[in-house]
């Protein structure tokens, strides 16, 4: 196993999702059930599992005719459209 690999992986998505819509959701939810916090915490863990999976599917089929450089290229450029979008509606 790449160690430095997983820890990157690790670090980047765990400060991506930290504060995002789709924690703002689970704790809503927890914060609604009486009894299912655990419930809760299943669904979500294997919903964010099985996103990381097609990700990691997807990832791997596009990288086999596209390349890294041209992904990081228009990741980077879809994130700066976001942010230019979402200051424009502010």
């Amino acid at each position: 196993m790449d160690w430095k690999l997983l820890v990157s992986v690790f670090g980047t998505v765990f400060v991506a999702e930290m504060g995002d819509k789709t924690q703002l959701a689970t704790m809503l939810f927890a914060s609604e059930s009486k009894n299912g916090k655990w419930t809760v915490f299943l669904g979500s863990a294997l919903a964010l599992c099985a996103v990381a999976a097609i990700g990691v599917l997807a990832g791997g089929l596009i990288g086999r005719t596209v390349s890294a450089r041209t992904l990081r290229w228009v990741a980077g450029l879809g994130f700066v459209a976001i942010g230019v979008w979402t200051i424009a509606k502010a």
